[in-house]
């Protein structure tokens, strides 16, 4: 009997709830597939050709768009992907189960709409109701999100900016705490920016030289690099300042 299935992917074609998927057994490695059943007497003919169709199979339908997902469960599943195609925060966020943590250590992301409208006399505010909501709804399955940023001293425009944007995080139900970079010269951490969901899966950003993101992620759920990044993390937590105790 199958205990767990891991979702590989559904076609991103459908356009109804019956959306056809592609599943693996963890511990078999079984493939499930849930298609629409074949009814038409022709095809199946055609099936039973080549073998019956016992009383207890079916024949399902899966449009030939879903050849990749299908290929990527033949290759062998990678468990932090939880999904066909590259991984996102909003989708990873969307299936924590009990953590979801970020660390942020530069001084300046680009492009920034907010900052830019800030630094030109504007409010810096910015439409984050997507982000709102994938955070409120992580928060209300019982998903503790932390967010945790080392920041150089005197502290940039930008971070000053950032600052006073980071009660929309709280609202929605975010942890934030700030690190001086001066209080961090000794901790061993990674050399790029990450979110890591269940202390299992690390999702890894990089940014250019002027802060711009990199298309593409890294991920792992290799328990190696979580232990490490687990550490890292709470190292910095434990020396953080809460946000409502930091002065920019």
């Amino acid at each position: 009997m199958v205990a767990h299935v891991r979702f590989v992917g559904g076609d991103e074609g459908s356009e109804d709830d019956h959306c056809p998927a592609v599943f693996v057994d963890p511990t078999t490695g079984d493939f499930l597939f849930q298609g629409r059943i074949i009814t038409d007497p022709a095809v199946l003919a055609l099936v039973r050709q080549h073998g019956a169709i016992a009383a207890d199979e079916a024949v399902v339908w899966l449009p030939a768009r879903m050849r990749q997902v299908i290929e990527d469960a033949l290759r062998g599943f990678d468990d932090a992907r939880q999904g066909h195609g590259e991984p996102t925060v909003r989708s990873l966020l969307a299936r924590a189960t009990r953590s979801a943590v970020h660390l942020e250590m530069r001084d300046f992301y680009a492009p920034c709409p907010g900052f830019e409208d800030w630094m030109a006399g504007g409010d810096g505010r910015t439409d984050r109701s997507g982000w709102v909501a994938a955070v409120e709804g992580a928060v209300s399955r019982g998903v503790r999100v932390r967010r945790a940023r080392v920041v150089s001293e005197p502290v940039s425009d930008y971070t000053r900016w950032l600052y006073m944007v980071t009660d929309v995080n709280l609202k929605a139900g975010e942890e934030v705490r700030w690190l001086p970079r001066r209080q961090a010269f000794d901790l061993l951490l990674p050399g790029a920016d990450f979110w890591m969901f269940d202390q299992r899966v690390v999702l890894w950003n990089f940014n250019s030289g002027n802060g711009e993101h990199v298309e593409g992620y890294e991920y792992s759920s290799d328990p190696r690099v979580a232990a490490q990044v687990v550490a890292a993390f709470e190292q910095v937590w434990e020396r953080a300042t809460p946000h409502e105790k930091f002065e920019v």
